[in-house]
């Protein structure tokens, strides 16, 4: 179908969307800080892959990782900028410096880095074009307690979204934006021990299959450059969303 770089590769929605393209016949760059879970994805894959371990915050590993891919495959159509972090929740006069940067690096500092990249291999390759499908959250519309840094990168994500799909116009390069709520990976896993609500209490939340993430994910990929789905919610049905706070 085509070639498709993934961040946030080695566990869950990432793995699961890598191994989902690769079922539909997707070619993969696969990446991550740790080289080690990247391996272990590329072993469940059906399609050629390229293991690309590296830090998405830092520039020249993400100068580093695009010319991996480019070298392998000769082009991309696809970049799904997956990779984030989350901070314990606090008040944002308790936050940890270190924290909001940690949060900042991971959500929207690598998400610009690996689009700027993206957004130059799809201008120039020939033909031209591709996708870019951002990870928001449900948080870059309703924010949780104690979610400072995590609620504003998302908000920032979807401004990211929306400049591209408006600059990439002239280049066919098409974006969108996955809104997830409540996937039972790793990081959705405490939901089912119990969470801050608004209203101070601490309750658990209904959570999802975080391979439903992945389908959709295919799903936005394989629509042609000329179709767009700009913002996709999918959420576990019962969670506090609609009518959140």
């Amino acid at each position: 179908m085509g070639i498709a770089l993934i961040t946030g590769a080695g566990t869950g929605i990432g793995r699961l969307s890598a191994m989902a393209l690769s079922r539909k016949g997707w070619k993969t760059i696969l990446v991550g800080r740790r080289p080690d879970p990247l391996r272990e994805t590329a072993d469940m894959l059906e399609t050629e892959c390229v293991v690309a371990p590296g830090d998405i915050s830092k520039p020249d590993d993400v100068d580093r990782i695009f010319k991996t891919a480019l070298d392998a495959f000769g082009r991309l159509d696809l970049l799904f900028n997956n990779a984030g972090s989350f901070a314990l929740g606090t008040p944002i006069d308790e936050m940890k410096l270190e924290d909001w940067y940690k949060v900042l690096d991971a959500n929207l500092n690598g998400s610009v880095l690996c689009a700027r990249a993206a957004f130059s291999a799809m201008r120039h390759q020939t033909p031209q074009g591709g996708r870019i499908i951002n990870n928001g959250s449900l948080s870059a519309y309703v924010p949780r307690p104690g979610s400072t840094a995590y609620s504003v990168t998302k908000h920032a994500i979807t401004g990211l979204t929306r400049s591209l799909s408006l600059d990439g116009r002239a280049f066919n390069i098409a974006c969108g934006q996955i809104d997830v709520g409540n996937a039972l990976t790793d990081m959705g896993a405490p939901m089912l021990d119990g969470v801050p609500q608004p209203d101070g209490s601490v309750r658990p939340e209904p959570t999802m299959d975080p391979q439903h993430v992945a389908d959709a994910v295919v799903h936005m990929a394989q629509l042609p450059l000329q179709t767009n789905i700009q913002f996709m919610s999918i959420m576990a049905t019962a969670m506090p969303f609609i009518g959140r706070g």
